[in-house]
């Protein structure tokens, strides 16, 4: 299985409607990780541009890309720009 890094840009316009989905969000991305596929996520800092990173496991880029459109976030339009790229690990690769 490939990771892949996604990032998702917020705006401020989106906020009120982030704020009304974000207990869907979160139990979207619960479930992703029981299943195994979300390895780490979170938002960016205080500091930064409003958004988030998520790392995802996937055969590939489409299955990533239709099992993020899954998310309550992403069918709301409330993600400006989302981006999925392959990621290849070489340090804190697993060793298997």
């Amino acid at each position: 299985m490939a990771t892949f890094a996604v990032t998702y840009t917020y705006s401020d316009a989106t906020t009120a409607g982030r704020d009304e989905h974000r207990p869907r969000h979160v139990e979207f991305l619960k479930s992703v990780f029981e299943e195994g596929l979300l390895v780490k996520s979170g938002p960016f800092g205080p500091e930064e541009a409003p958004g988030a990173l998520l790392i995802i496991k996937g055969e590939n880029k489409v299955e990533v890309e239709t099992l993020m459109n899954r998310d309550p976030f992403h069918q709301n339009n409330l993600i400006d720009q989302r981006e999925i790229r392959q990621w290849n690990i070489f340090f804190g690769a697993d060793q298997n």
